[in-house]
Parts: C-alpha cells; sequence; structure tokens
C-alpha cells in the first residue's frame, strides 16, 4: 500500500509522518511512498483558485491511480479528494482513475480499524489526553469512534472527553486568516474546554488543528500540548 504525506505533515510535522510508517509497518503492511507526491490542491481549492486545484488534483490522480489502497494522517486532505475531485473531474478523461482512487483511499485511524481490523498496536503512553474530533473528521470524511478505540488501547493512557469534542476550533484553512478575531476566539474556547478536563494533551487526526491550538496554547502559556494521534500509537515501542 502506498501513503501520502500531506504539506502540514511534510513541511512542519515530519516526524507525524515517520511514526505513521512505523505504526503501519509494525501493523504488517509493506509501506510505498512515491516521491512524486505534493499536495491535493485543498488550499488552491478553498481559496476559490479551482483551476490551479484541478490541475493538482490531475496530478494526485495520476500519482496514485495503481494504488490498492492509500493512507494517509490526515481526515481533511482524504475528505478532500473523496468530495471534492467529484466535482473536479466528473466525466472528465480522469474520471474512471477518480472513481477507484476515491474507494481506496483512507486517513489512517479509519484504516487501522476498518481495513485491518487492528485496534491495539501495542503502544505506551503514560499521559492523560482528551480528543478533538476536527471538522473534516466529521463532517467531511465522516470518521466515527475510530480513534478512541485505537486510543484506549493504547497502555498507561487515560482519555478523558471534553465537553463539546465536537466543535471547530477555529482554524478552517484560509478562515484563520480572513477572520482571524473569529479564529482566535473559537481557539480559546475549545482549548479552554480542553483545559477543564485536566488533560495533558489535546489529541487530533489533523495536524492543521493542532498546529492552530498549539499556537493559543505557547502564546498564552497554558500547560497543555497537542499531539498527532499517530505519534501516540508510534510511542512505547520500537521495531
Amino acid at each position: 500500500m502506498d501513503i501520502f504525506i500531506p504539506c502540514f505533515i511534510d513541511q512542519l510535522y515530519p516526524e507525524t509522518g515517520f511514526s505513521m510508517v512505523k505504526v503501519l509497518e509494525k501493523a504488517g503492511v509493506t509501506v510505498r511512498y512515491n516521491k512524486n507526491q505534493t499536495c491535493c490542491g485543498q488550499i488552491a481549492f478553498n481559496s476559490g483558485f479551482w483551476d490551479h486545484a484541478k490541475a493538482m488534483g490531475e496530478k494526485f490522480i495520476r500519482d496514485f491511480k495503481d494504488c490498492s489502497h492509500v493512507v494517509a494522517p490526515s481526515a481533511s486532505c482524504v475528505g478532500m479528494v473523496r468530495n471534492y475531485y467529484d466535482e473536479m473531474f466528473y466525466n472528465s478523461a480522469l474520471h474512471n482513475e477518480y472513481r477507484t482512487l476515491k474507494k481506496n483511499i483512507y486517513e489512517i485511524t479509519d484504516f487501522l480499524v476498518n481495513v485491518l481490523n487492528v485496534k491495539d498496536v501495542g503502544a505506551t503512553f503514560n499521559h492523560v489526553v482528551t480528543w478533538h474530533s476536527s471538522c473534516a473528521s466529521l463532517r467531511e470524511y465522516g470518521l466515527k469512534d475510530e480513534p478512541e478505540i485505537l486510543l484506549r488501547h493504547v497502555r498507561g493512557l487515560r482519555l478523558v472527553e471534553m465537553e463539546e469534542k465536537e466543535t471547530c476550533c477555529g482554524f478552517g484553512g484560509m478562515f484563520s486568516v480572513k477572520n482571524e478575531p473569529v479564529s482566535t476566539a473559537m481557539a480559546a474556547h475549545k482549548v479552554e474546554m480542553a483545559l477543564n478536563t485536566g488533560a495533558e494533551y489535546i489529541v487530533s487526526t489533523d495536524s492543521s488543528c493542532l498546529m492552530h491550538m498549539q499556537g493559543y496554547i505557547s502564546k498564552h502559556k497554558i500547560p497543555l500540548k497537542t499531539i498527532h494521534i499517530v505519534d501516540i500509537l508510534a510511542s512505547g515501542w520500537e521495531l
């Protein structure tokens, strides 16, 4: 199977990409990485540059057209491919290739639980954590309780539920740039909900959300950290 490493992971959190490879290999999967891959086009699409987004989408489809499975550490990026490529490539020369890719691309926790039937990867993480359900994971990808199933099987980890765990953190891509005061207020509210749980870490499957909340946490010196779920799943064991 192939992995897709999104822009945020590649440029800002490369260790999370390596963590995903460790977890998949521990689960018995042979991982391939296509070095030609770039971006799914989500940023351009959400910013209104649809021609640019389509060109990037065409490259994405060609890069992964012969893959049995494609797995990514981002519900947001996979949601983009599954939901919006349909609009861009319907009845086009790449229509059939896209339809095949749509069936074969997964967010990693969904892939582990529902394709590989893996719930315990053997991880250990001696901390208290709370789960943040990103808008993209819930409303675009349709992720359910797969992340929490995996977290509950991590040794030493205590999962506590925050109020409004399904409320947006305020990032929203260009929304955080064009509507900074509202975006910041939403981050403040989300961080407060997490802090009220007594957790040490906020966990999510989308690094963009984690980056947004960590920015607010760091600026205000709040005793809380953010971490991607695959970094937890890769903790406490060696290959």
